[in-house]
């Protein structure tokens, strides 16, 4: 796992030239909303991506995490399909029920029953390097959904430079990032973490909580604020030292939002006095994104080491699988 954190802006290289390689055949119907499907670390991207293009795409992007579909698809929706090992069980049950609706389907894979089924039904399809844990590949899988919607006209291509930008970012800022990630992973040691962000970086908070739970083996929860003033504020009210929370800052956050996330951290103290504040680098939200992903990776590998687990070893998900073909 060390080996492929350590490779994250190598992946985005790699991303680039897969996805600029690859070319699609487009339906004359005007794609009018688009569905993307996946699991965990095949499906995360999908999640992130959602906030990143929101300003910048002309149709809504809805995120499925489940073996059905909405109602609404149709021959003028983008469904996107991201399965790494192509054999999510979830994922090829939603791709059957959106052939049935007759949407325009692009899968990313790196082969499976979905690249099968792909090939057989003429589908669009990107193939992405395979042998790996999923979560490991998200610098490669997540990219290809900017070039999916690029080639559907449904963004421009000023991406590629915003990754390059990012790949560039991170590598001046290695060593940084790793003594920050390891600062942080003793702030979480023996503690259960609590991540908060602004809806911004949601998905960022939804990776690193999955980072946290496979890599580390530790339970963590999350939360997004504004949300979480009108909810869970009210749950901070006894002292309690095995918390250890997490602020996730971009400089993209709206100014009452960042100055809910100061009046936050002031009341939270009360109760923990393990709180870090981690800073995002970058000139856009998608820089910034992807610098905050690997500093996370990182910490989530420093704990797993403290911890002293395999962080590539996910045997009960393995076992969980392997029952449910059982039945």
């Amino acid at each position: 796992m060390q080996e492929l954190i350590a490779s994250f802006t190598s992946h985005l290289n790699q991303a680039l030239k897969i996805g600029s390689n690859c070319s699609f055949k487009l339906s004359k119907k005007p794609i009018k909303n688009i569905v993307i499907c996946g699991m965990g670390g095949s499906g995360i991207g999908g999640t992130i991506l959602k906030e990143i293009v929101k300003d910048v795409c002309s149709v809504p992007v809805i995120i499925c995490k489940d073996y059905f579909i909405p109602s609404f698809i149709d021959e003028s929706t983008l469904f996107i399909a991201s399965s790494y090992s192509g054999n999510t069980e979830e994922t090829l049950h939603a791709v059957d029920s959106a052939l049935e609706k007759k949407a325009q389907i692009t899968c990313v894979t790196s082969g499976g029953k979905l690249l099968a089924l792909a090939k057989q039904q003429s589908l669009n399809y990107i193939v992405i390097p395979s042998g790996k844990p999923p979560r490991a590949m998200f610098g490669i899988s997540f990219i290809q959904l900017f070039f999916i919607l690029n080639q559907y006209g449904l963004i421009n291509n000023s991406f590629i430079k915003e990754v390059k930008e990012s790949i560039y970012n991170i590598k001046n800022n290695e060593q940084k990032i790793m003594d920050e990630a390891k600062v942080i992973s003793k702030n979480l040691y023996g503690k259960i973490p609590v991540v908060y962000s602004s809806p911004l970086l949601a998905g960022v908070s939804v990776r690193f909580r999955q980072q946290l739970n496979e890599n580390a083996k530790v339970l963590a929860w999350h939360h997004t604020i504004p949300e979480m003033n009108h909810n869970e504020l009210v749950g901070w009210r006894n002292k309690n030292e095995t918390l250890s929370v997490v602020f996730l800052n971009s400089s993209f956050d709206y100014k009452k939002t960042k100055k809910r996330m100061e009046l936050n951290l002031k009341d939270i103290s009360q109760y923990t006095s393990t709180i870090t504040n981690v800073f995002s680098k970058g000139k856009t939200l998608l820089s910034e994104t992807l610098y905050l992903i690997h500093l996370l990776d990182w910490v989530s590998l420093f704990l797993a080491n403290k911890n002293n687990v395999d962080p590539v070893e996910v045997n009960v998900i393995v076992a969980l699988k392997n029952n449910l073909e059982k039945n």
